[in-house]
């Protein structure tokens, strides 16, 4: 089977790349390299480099290759940025979607795996949060990927498209060999800025540490990149087996404490790292856990990697390894 993979060049992207072709699968990556790096994709995969927005490329992309599926990770993912940038986000995130599902009702590929985000909730009203906890954005960037998961509704109610879309909830490691990892510019997630902190000798900024959670410092559920990765190959083999639609959150349904993860790189390093409190961000919850039953429930998934230390020990390795 052929695969697109949107946006292969990115963080998760090109993990799912590597693990689709060591799955056998064929894969052409599409990507724009504004976010990505070339350097990151498997030498197996087929790049392609243009932008999503251009439906002259798109265009070329469905005429030059049968594909049997799409991975679709191409999108903006700062909530802040969204924040002040809103039609950078709607333009991109949306529209860059509808042309890759012209493409498809055109060229008759009907299998659509979307990366989608636990953004699409909001704060919780109630944790551990499941699918059908009520749908409310709140940034652009959250926005941009509930119109795209109600788009893809319309797309099966009027073509019958078959997809899958996954709300992930923190994606965080980097691949066993440290040959792939997180880089983002500017980066945002903490995961990666503690262990430059740690690297760099510079104190890393805690915000908050009066949240209602144990230590006062805000909980998320963390899933591993590679067990990422294999939700989306249980999700590809279902659409391939049986068709049909689904929503399913890819997380662990426990979460870890920043205070957590200051600690396990601290552990992990053998570096004490210092830190400093700053005042809380707006609009962050207490808690953001998934439940996480349905994805193992109906697709078998069983997550391998997201113990806190293999996560912390892949990015370490990785940020050490290139010089980060």
């Amino acid at each position: 089977m052929k695969i697109l993979v949107t946006g292969g060049a990115g963080y998760i992207g090109s993990h799912m790349v590597k693990v689709l072709l060591d799955h056998g699968y064929e894969v052409v990556v599409a990507d724009s390299l504004e976010k990505g790096f070339q350097e990151a994709v498997d030498s197996r995969a087929q790049c392609k480099n243009g932008n999503l927005l251009e439906k002259s490329f798109v265009k070329e992309l469905f005429s030059e290759n049968a594909f049997n599926g799409v991975i679709h990770f191409a999108a903006y993912i700062s909530v802040a940025e969204s924040m002040q940038e809103p039609n950078k986000y709607f333009e991109n995130n949306i529209s860059g979607a509808l042309n890759v599902l012209e493409a498809m009702r055109e060229h008759k590929v009907n299998n659509f795996i979307f990366s989608s985000t636990a953004a699409v909730y909001g704060t919780p009203i109630k944790v551990p949060i499941d699918e059908d906890h009520p749908k409310n954005p709140e940034s652009p960037y959250g926005e941009s990927k509930l119109m795209v998961e109600k788009t893809l509704q319309w797309y099966h109610q009027l073509y019958n498209l078959n997809f899958i879309a996954l709300r992930y909830f923190n994606a965080s490691g980097a691949s066993l060999d440290a040959s792939t990892g997180e880089r983002h510019a500017p980066e945002t997630h903490i995961i990666p800025n503690v262990i430059l902190a740690a690297i760099q000798n510079k104190p890393f900024t805690l915000f908050g540490d009066t949240y209602n959670t144990p230590d006062g410092t805000c909980i998320r559920d963390y899933i591993h990149v590679l067990d990422l990765c294999e939700a989306h190959v249980l999700a590809l083999e279902s659409l391939k087996n049986k068709g049909g639609t689904g929503s399913y959150n890819v997380g662990t349904g426990s979460g870890y404490s920043n205070k957590q993860i200051v600690e396990m790189v601290e552990k992990v390093s053998g570096k004490s790292i210092q830190t400093q409190v700053a005042q809380k961000r707006a609009g962050d919850p207490d808690q953001l856990v998934a439940d996480a039953g349905r994805i193992k429930e109906d697709l078998g998934f069983t997550p391998k990697y997201s113990d806190l230390e293999t996560i912390i020990k892949t990015a370490w390795d990785w940020h050490n390894k290139n010089g980060r």
